[in-house]
């Protein structure tokens, strides 16, 4: 059973203008520098990707405020650059540089200190002390998400030792799941959709774990699916490169459907199809080739249906909205049989999204 356990970040960030206007920054993901672990390290200077709340009241200057760590005072400051944005799947991301007067302090005690933890819009209610601990899983860690991955919200303490009590083996992933996770699918067709990119470590202990297993995990969660179908695809390209490097192995949003594939769905190199296990084996050997003890990558995949799960084969996943990525994936997931699943949900009065319910899907 395979965890993702990624950390919410309090990603929003308030300041207020001397004409009293309210500015708000939604971080998105690092620019400068981009690794998520050396940017929460950073002290005194940073600057990250971000959406801008009231933008059309902050033109141009930057931003400042005053906040307090262990008794002492702060000024950080936030400066737009408008020539380093970016236009990306979910709007324009805007490049902000933040500064601060105390190297000591490092950027994750600034956001501890002064960020919002930035719950589902659509829960109408401002965020509370609560959500500190309700929308965390047990088991995060490592610190980047602007969303829960929710359906391990179920699972507290005394139910993963049940599971360890039944000799379900247990090993976690990070993939720091993006406010694109839930851009609605606006075109008529999937293929007018752009998904967006997130960033992903999987360390060598689940690759073996996974060979151990025969290549066959059940997810926990959308992001979990997301990452474990992902490195098939990146030990595909192991198979075809051997030499890649870590950003050749980001996976397009298309790039699996634009491969051959023989009738059990397995990507054809050289004209052998491509195993679970071989894929997995690859990285393995690319992780010792290069003197690493984890894959730090990226993916874009988009999972719809047609597609064919290579290493997911039971999923654990709350109920999604319509017209969403999350159900293209479900989908795909019980060979487009999700109607009877949802209809029965409905009749039983079950709770949608992220506080919602959950199911264990085995199609």
């Amino acid at each position: 059973m395979v965890f993702n356990n990624t950390k919410v970040i309090q990603a929003r960030i308030h300041f207020r203008k001397e004409t009293g206007a309210l500015i708000e920054i939604f971080l998105m993901e690092p620019a400068n520098p981009v690794d998520y672990e050396l940017m929460f390290q950073t002290a005194g200077h940073c600057s990250w990707l971000c959406m801008i709340g009231n933008l059309k009241k902050w033109k141009e200057g930057s931003l400042v405020r005053e906040f307090e760590i262990k008794g002492n005072r702060f000024h950080l400051r936030a400066t737009l650059n408008h020539s380093r944005s970016v236009h990306v799947s979910t709007g324009t991301n805007y490049w902000v540089d933040f500064d601060w007067n105390n190297p000591s302090v490092s950027f994750a005690e600034i956001l501890d200190a002064v960020g919002e933890l930035p719950i589902p819009p659509y829960l109408n209610r401002q965020t509370q002390e609560s959500d500190k601990t309700t929308y965390q899983t047990v088991y995060s860690k490592i610190k980047g998400s602007v969303a829960a991955p929710t359906a391990g919200l179920h699972f507290t303490d005394s139910v993963l030792k049940n599971i360890d009590a039944h000799g379900i083996e247990r090993d976690e992933l990070t993939l720091h799941v993006g406010a694109g996770t839930f851009k609605p699918v606006k075109s008529e067709e999937i293929a007018g959709h752009e998904m967006h990119s997130e960033y992903i470590v999987v360390h060598r202990h689940t690759f073996e774990k996974l060979l151990a297993h025969d290549c066959h995990a059940i997810a926990v969660g959308t992001t979990s699916v997301r990452t474990l179908e992902s490195l098939y695809y990146m030990g595909v390209k192991l198979q075809i490169n051997p030499q890649a490097s870590e950003e050749d192995l980001h996976i397009n949003q298309w790039e699996p459907y634009e491969l051959q594939h023989d009738g059990a769905g397995l990507a054809i190199v050289g004209g052998s199809a491509v195993t679970p296990h071989t894929a997995i084996s690859n990285i393995l050997d690319w992780l010792t080739r290069n003197e690493l003890e984890a894959l730090h990558s990226s993916t874009q995949i988009i999972i719809a249906p047609g597609y064919v799960y290579k290493i997911v084969n039971m999923l654990i996943t709350n109920f999604h909205q319509p017209q969403s990525t999350l159900l293209l994936l479900v989908s795909a997931f019980v060979n487009g049989d999700w109607r009877k699943i949802y209809d029965y949900a409905l009749a039983h009065d079950f709770r949608f999204l992220s506080y919602g319910d959950s199911s264990l899907l085995i199609p």
